[in-house]
């Protein structure tokens, strides 16, 4: 059974930065992406990276947040700069084999993705 594993999450004043890591013992070829779901919210996607390095960021996060992904060590990565108090949720890293590798697209069909167990991200003075 395919495996993610989320890591890197922690607590961090507004303006802070945190890099979360995934790693995943799926092919290159899967569509792979970040998830994030706040209490009482419904989970959001936040940036999704297909296999040739192509990225999709959901409106919130672009500028501040980059998705990336190391094929040859299969891990998944998303850079958080200029974190703010709403950016304070858990987040998931998430992989689907689809063509259009997209924040929407990987986020319509969840119960057919794989998904990690989540790891915590707190902003807060």
């Amino acid at each position: 059974q395919a495996q993610l594993a989320e890591s890197g999450g922690g607590s961090v004043q507004p303006g802070g930065s945190l890099r979360l890591s995934c790693a995943t013992s799926l092919s290159s070829y899967y569509c792979m992406g970040w998830f994030r779901q706040a209490p009482g919210k419904e989970r959001e996607g936040v940036a999704a990276i297909d296999s040739n390095g192509i990225t999709n960021y959901a409106d919130p996060v672009k500028g501040r947040f980059t998705i990336s992904r190391d094929n040859a060590n299969n891990t998944l990565y998303l850079q958080m700069n200029n974190l703010k108090p709403e950016d304070t949720a858990m987040y998931y890293c998430a992989a689907a084999m689809i063509s259009e590798c997209t924040v929407v697209v990987l986020g319509a069909a969840p119960e057919y993705n794989y998904w990690g167990q989540g790891t915590q991200v707190t902003v807060s003075s």
